[in-house]
């Protein structure tokens, strides 16, 4: 394996007063001190994502979400980065004349796609519910123009020479828009029916939009549900508000009969994957690629697989799919005191959401060494921020809980994993996979069967001349892993923290939804323990089947 040369450490001088300029804009503040701290100002895991992509892009130099959590003023990271990088890898439009590879995650949906057949499990049901006069025309006009920016919604994978190959559409002058006439008594049952409806992923585009008017038109408004079904090969949660935001500006511009005013994306997606495969390409990787490979295969060496824990029923040769949800919420007082414990510990809310995932697996049975997969924006360069994709990475995230720690050192460890593994987050998971090698089984995913996500906020609805909307991702009964943990947290007009919420998905194979209730129950037990009684030995948490009985009631 070689190093390419253009990629080899430099030493480097950033301007501090280039670096103060950005930590101000994505903390949307008017300026920021040299030795004030990124977290203290408002910064969580998202927004310092979103600033190592800036530093990268705008001053050429390799920064993680690591860095930033080390060194989180302008004065440290200034004299972290002047100590020599790597010069940044940053995506660049590709030469289109060759087939297109599909991206890592992109192959691993397609290679699922081959084994089980469609299936609705990967798709993402995005519901705008609608009340005004609707210029259905200019709606049709404005979903082709977003189908006409991000090439990504109009891309077949289809099987090349060398493996899945992307096949990128012309984009439509009007994007197919199926019309249904409902009532306020089916409309939801009939949103769920189609949003049920799986993709073909070699024969049709990944994007359907479909329209629910509702006949009974109390008092004479007039009420639409809009269905946008995306399969997950073309987007993730990052993508949802630039989907929601572009289509509000392009109807706006067609309502008025003009062009849509927007600024050109620098790249598209296919040309991140073809930056993405030259990255990571057998023989040719860079120093960073090199040095991610290794970690992981050190990091991960001889961790359980399956992760045991104690469920209602065994564990299916095959899983079905099948699963349903169950919300969850902190209110905004255990959010203060989360925020003010992550501040005192020098971590983050997420770290000690993981700690208080990774103790409640513990309590469940799955013993000291506690394996959970944790979603990463995967945009490392700030020219991929406004496009909609698949850019989401895994990162598997291993804490040994041995010794009879306290609930204090429990969080130590969980950040000093996920600072290592935040670290070394660019390998896409489908290399770290291939790196670790563990057993495959039909009946699990590998390394991976708990997952946390920390989303970037809730969706918000596209604004549209002359109509009020409301936009939600809409749950469907299914479970891609035993349990997966969807949490966004909230933010007042001021900062303040306003509350988490989010939901539990569960997979109806392992678990009953009683069991799920009390997870449920145990985690936001053990949140308030982490902030209220550090010192507590983690054996003495007051969890379980018998805790949350007496104490939690339902939720």
């Amino acid at each position: 394996m070689t190093t390419e040369p253009h990629h080899a450490p430099r030493p480097t001088r950033v301007p501090e007063e280039a670096l103060a300029a950005l930590f101000a804009e994505c903390l949307q503040l008017p300026s920021v001190g040299a030795d004030e701290d990124f977290f203290v100002l408002g910064g969580y895991s998202l927004t310092a994502t979103t600033l190592s992509a800036r530093i990268r892009s705008a001053l050429g130099v390799e920064v993680t979400t690591a860095d930033i959590f080390r060194n989180p003023t302008v004065r440290s990271l200034r004299a972290a980065l002047d100590s020599g990088r790597e010069a940044a890898r940053l995506v660049r439009p590709a030469d289109r004349g060759a087939p297109v590879p599909a991206s890592f995650a992109q192959e691993r949906l397609w290679i699922l796609d081959q084994f089980i057949g469609p299936t609705s499990l990967y798709n993402v049901a995005l519901v705008l519910r609608l009340s005004g006069p609707l210029d259905q025309a200019a709606l049709r006009t404005a979903l082709g123009d977003v189908l006409e920016r991000h090439e990504a919604l109009r891309t077949r994978v289809v099987l090349g020479e060398d493996g899945p190959v992307q096949e990128v559409l012309p984009a439509p002058r009007e994007a197919p828009l199926h019309h249904t006439r409902v009532t306020t008594g089916t409309v939801e049952e009939a949103v769920r029916e189609a949003a049920d409806r799986p993709f073909r992923l070699a024969t049709e585009i990944p994007f359907r939009a479909e329209l629910f008017a509702d006949d009974t038109r109390a008092h004479g408004s007039e009420a639409y549900v809009l269905l946008l079904l995306i399969h997950h090969i073309a987007v993730d949660g990052w993508s949802n508000n630039r989907l929601t935001r572009d289509l509000g500006l392009a109807y706006r511009a067609r309502l008025t009969g003009r062009d849509v005013p927007w600024e050109p994306l620098p790249v598209q997606y296919a040309d991140y994957a073809v930056w993405q495969r030259a990255q990571y390409a057998p023989g040719r990787l860079s120093a960073t690629a090199l040095r991610q490979t290794e970690f992981w295969r050190a990091a991960l060496a001889g961790a359980p697989e399956p992760l045991v824990m104690t469920t209602d029923r065994p564990r299916p040769p095959v899983p079905s799919g099948r699963g349903d949800q169950l919300p969850l919420a902190l209110d905004p007082a255990l959010h203060r005191e989360l925020l003010s414990t992550a501040r005192r510990s020098g971590c983050t809310v997420f770290v000690l959401v993981h700690a208080a995932l990774a103790l409640l697996l513990h309590l469940r049975g799955a013993g000291e060494d506690v394996v959970i997969g944790a979603t990463v924006a995967g945009r490392s360069d700030a020219s991929l921020d406004d496009l909609v994709g698949l850019f989401v990475n895994t990162l598997v995230l291993r804490v040994d809980l041995s010794g009879a720690p306290t609930v204090a050192e429990a969080v130590r460890r969980t950040q000093a994993t996920d600072l290592a593994a935040m670290e070394h987050q660019d390998l896409p998971f489908d290399r770290v996979v291939e790196v670790v090698n563990p057993p495959r089984s039909a009946a699990y995913g590998p390394l991976v069967q708990v997952l946390l996500a920390f989303q970037a906020g809730p969706v918000e609805p596209p604004e549209l001349t002359g109509l009020r909307a409301e936009a939600e991702i809409l749950p469907l009964k299914v479970a891609k892993f035993d349990l997966t943990w969807e949490l966004t947290e909230a933010f007042d007009g001021d900062g303040g923290p306003a509350g988490v919420t989010g939901h539990l998905e569960y997979a109806e194979d392992l678990f009953d939804r009683e069991t799920a209730r009390s997870m449920v129950a145990d985690l936001v037990l053990i949140l308030r323990v982490i902030a209220g009684e550090p010192d507590r030995p983690i054996h003495d948490l007051p969890c379980g089947r018998t805790a949350f009985a007496k104490s939690s009631g339902d939720l």
